[in-house]
Order: C-alpha cells, then structure tokens, then sequence
C-alpha cells in the first residue's frame, strides 16, 4: 500500500464513517473501480480506532459518566441498601447500549458472507440507493421526545437491530441507526447520541477480534508505522469535524440532505457496473 493511498483510505473513512453515506460502501467502490489494492489488514484496524477516539473525544463527558456509573452499578448490586427511586441516567444509558449490542451476535454466523457482499458493486450501489431512501424518510417521518429516561426495551433492541442489517456494504451505520432511533420517537439528538455511543462497543470488540488474528499472523511491520500513524490521525481529525457536521443537521432537521449525495452516487455506481470493467 503506498503512502498518498493511505491518505486518501484515512480521508474517506474519517468522512464516511460518520456521515450517513457508508464507508464499507465507498470503501469497496473505490476498490472496485480505481484498482485500488486491499487495504492492509492492519491498517484497517488502526483507521476504525481512530475514528472510536473522535468519538469518545465528542462525547467524553457521556463515557466518563457511563463508566463511573457502570461500576457504581456493580457496587449496588452487592450492596445491602436498596435502591430508590430511577436509576442515574449515566447508569440507564450503560444498560440501553448494552441491550442495543446484543443483536449484533446474531450477524456473527454469517460475518463471512455479509463481508463477501462487498466485492459485488451492484449490490453495493444498490444499498447506497436504499441508504438514500432511509435518510430521506428520516427528516420526515422521524423524531419525537424520547430520550434515556423514556427509549423502551424495545426501542434499543430495534435499534440494535438496524445497526446489525447496517453491516450489510452500501447500508450506513450511522444512517440506518439515527433515522431508526427518530422513526421510533427518539428526540434527534439523543439519536444521534446513541447511534455514536452505540457503536463503541461494536467497534472496540470488532478492534480486538481482528488486532488478535493479525498479531497472530505475523506481527507488525514496524517500517510501516509512519503511514499507520498519519493515517490514523487523518481519519480521527476528519472523523471528529463529521460527527460535529451530523450533530449540526439532525438538530436542525437536515439530516436527511445525505439522502441525494447517496441517490447520485448510487446511480452512478450502479450505471458504471455494467459499462466498465476495471483492468484486471
């Protein structure tokens, strides 16, 4: 991999993975369609990191809070007292985002094949198309009142439910779980809120999982470090200024706006797949 192509990988996730607009998806046509080699499995890894540091850096005071509050909770179940009254909101939000994860265990049987999906552009330029007819249901059928004292059981569950269709190539993460959260009543902040805040877990386990396998392969080539590094730096950077830019059009109620950048360029995509056929 060639270092102006690791910039341009740190770019495009830092960008796609936050704005409704799928990584995977771009990801995998830029592949397709410029002959771009593999991303190094690595560095994969690192530009996902990345991109979990911006969010834990927008949201500091949300994690620092969840995690005060989830070892307060630990301490209270051993505790004699009896709880009174709600429990803390910091506390409350640990338990949603743990129930939202858990549908995210019934995509692993079929991990293989779900990432098998994105080596074919017509597929992908086809889920770009229904990204675009998600967000653009979102702004206008989406949004409510409910925040972390009122989301339901059954509203984190199907919430999580999105995020696991969303590893689907073309489907956006971010997308597809932010217009759930508003179509379910969510206020548009605390969606996106969560839809972020949601996906620490997913990404942090999906990290390990794949740093375990790659470390287990061969080890690191420590030559490479300076591409890794700058990489990592970009998608974080571009990372935190697209999460901002989300937070931005949601509360205004623009966030379905993303819906025509995903029509044109699924259009284009999906025209292209049965006019060129890249050099092989």
């Amino acid at each position: 991999m060639k270092f102006w192509m690791a910039i341009v990988l740190g770019v495009v996730q830092g960008v796609a993975e936050f704005l409704p607009i799928s990584s995977s998806g771009h990801l995998s046509l830029l592949q397709h369609f410029f002959c771009m080699p593999e991303p190094d499995a690595l560095y994969n890894i690192l530009l996902h990191f990345a991109t979990l540091i911006a969010v834990c850096v927008v949201y500091w005071r949300d994690i620092l809070d969840m995690i005060t509050e989830f070892f307060r909770g630990i301490a209270a179940l051993f505790s004699r007292e009896k709880p009174r009254g709600n429990p803390p909101e910091g506390r409350r939000l640990v338990l949603l985002i743990i129930l939202a994860t858990l549908p995210l265990f019934l995509i692993l049987p079929v991990e293989g094949l779900v990432e098998d999906l994105g080596a074919n552009p017509v597929f992908v330029s086809v889920m770009l198309l229904v990204t675009g007819c998600i967000l653009f249901l979102s702004d206008r059928y989406g949004g409510g009142r409910k925040n972390v004292r009122t989301a339901t059981v059954k509203d984190v569950l199907l919430v999580g439910a999105a995020q696991g269709l969303a590893t689907i190539p073309g489907l956006s993460r971010s997308g597809t779980t932010i217009s759930a959260g508003m179509a379910l009543g969510f206020d548009r902040n605390f969606a996106v809120r969560f839809s972020f805040l949601m996906s620490l877990p997913a990404v942090l386990g999906a990290t390990l999982l794949k740093v375990v396998k790659v470390a287990g392969a061969g080890g690191i080539d420590t030559e490479l470090l300076p591409m890794y590094l700058t990489g990592m730096v970009i998608a974080g950077v571009v990372g935190y200024f697209s999460i901002r830019l989300v937070k931005l059009l949601a509360d205004k109620g623009k966030f379905g706006k993303f819906a025509y950048y995903c029509w044109i360029v699924g259009a284009i995509a999906l025209i292209a797949s049965f006019l060129y056929t890249p050099a092989a």
